[in-house]
């Protein structure tokens, strides 16, 4: 029983720790996970989605700072039993979301790792059993240092993951894990390999044969069958490859203009995926960076999926030079954790992307 509460420690600790600090890394990509699960056709909690970024921050906080509880032997019926009740509700949470097909991405390891609905709560279920195991040998965990020192680092660890958690939201997370980080090219990012795995689905053709119902199985040919065609569906056996980018364009009224945008080779994106939610701070620096970059030769558009009306009166406002184009709310919350956010693009590549606190370091 020792030796299975020790293995059990480790993997429960480490893996506690290593999902927790993906996610704090990005409390904002986590925090619109959380709206997900908090809507109408999921858990029907809409009263907690303005509160989702508080709740995720808690939550990752906890998690992490449990799994260092663990692994230090700091309180341990405290520590185990707050990871029974945790590991309990996102159980039935993932069981829920995989049974009933409502969120196709739990969200556990961020953008870093993407699980199946079902995959989440295999997980679960196989930490489940770790814990109860560290439940029922509680007696065998031990502190690793001193009580002074177990105390001591307990602390440094809550310490450090409210730091590190007010770091990432007042500039961008310190490891981008998205499609649109630096480096990456959009369009690239949009096509599909001529080599990709392509999907392999199985196709039910209905047939009436001789006065009977027969159904012919094939991977998408029409069955040659001697007899009146009824009906088909069909099921996806295998996912193909789906390309990182799948919903990224920039629209005006009348046209797409994604391809002419992204053909540019000094193009400015101000990205507010609501000009009605952004930050004052921000915005207020806006006509100063948009001149400076236009004086260099750069095109500066603005992204957002507010409304014509409201962009023009944003406009008006804030006395800017430039456009906003429409894009999909979801996508510009992908593309910069911030309301404003700045992203250079050369051709495409993304070549330097800012929180608006640091639009400063902006070199054009």
């Amino acid at each position: 029983m020792k030796i299975l509460v020790n293995i059990s420690r480790i993997l429960v600790g480490v893996l506690f720790i290593i999902s927790g600090l993906i996610k704090l890394n990005d409390p904002l990509g986590f925090s619109y996970k959380l709206q997900e699960y908090f809507g109408t056709d999921v858990l029907n909690l809409p009263f907690l989605e303005p509160y989702a970024l508080g709740i995720s921050i808690f939550v990752v906080v906890f998690e992490v700072v449990l799994g260092v509880f663990l692994l230090i032997g700091y309180k341990p019926k405290f520590t185990v039993w707050s990871l029974l009740a945790m590991i309990v509700f996102f159980t039935f949470l993932t069981f829920y979301s995989a049974y009933f097909d409502k969120v196709k991405d739990c969200g556990c390891f961020g953008d870093a790792l993407k699980l199946t609905p079902w995959e989440s709560f295999t997980k679960d279920v196989i930490l489940l059993v770790l814990i109860v195991i560290l439940y029922l040998g509680i007696r065998h965990i031990k502190p690793i240092f001193s009580k002074f020192g177990v105390t001591i680092v307990a602390l440094l660890s809550f310490v450090f993951c409210l730091w590190f958690g007010y770091h990432v939201l007042m500039h961008l997370p310190v490891v981008d894990f998205r499609a649109y980080k630096i480096g990456n090219n959009i369009q690239e990012q949009m096509s599909t390999p001529p080599d990709a795995q392509k999907p392999v689905i199985e196709y039910n053709w209905k047939f009436k044969v001789n006065g009977e119902e027969k159904i012919i199985t094939t991977n998408g040919s029409y069955p040659t069958v001697d007899g009146e065609y009824l009906s088909v569906d069909y099921k996806t056996i295998e996912e193909g490859y789906v390309p990182p980018i799948q919903d990224f364009s920039i629209e005006s009224e009348d046209e797409d203009l994604t391809e002419e945008f992204l053909a540019e080779p000094k193009l400015v994106m101000v990205v507010m995926y609501d000009l009605k939610k952004g930050e004052w701070e921000g915005i207020e620096k806006l006509k100063s960076m948009s001149d400076t970059a236009m004086k260099n030769g750069y095109k500066v558009i603005g992204l957002t999926s507010s409304g014509g009306d409201a962009k023009a009166q944003f406009k008006a406002d804030n006395n800017l030079d430039f456009d906003f184009y429409l894009c999909d709310e979801k996508v510009l919350k992908t593309i910069v954790r911030s309301n404003p956010g700045i992203v250079v693009l050369n051709k495409g590549t993304v070549k330097q992307k800012v929180h608006w606190n640091d639009i400063e370091d902006l070199k054009f």
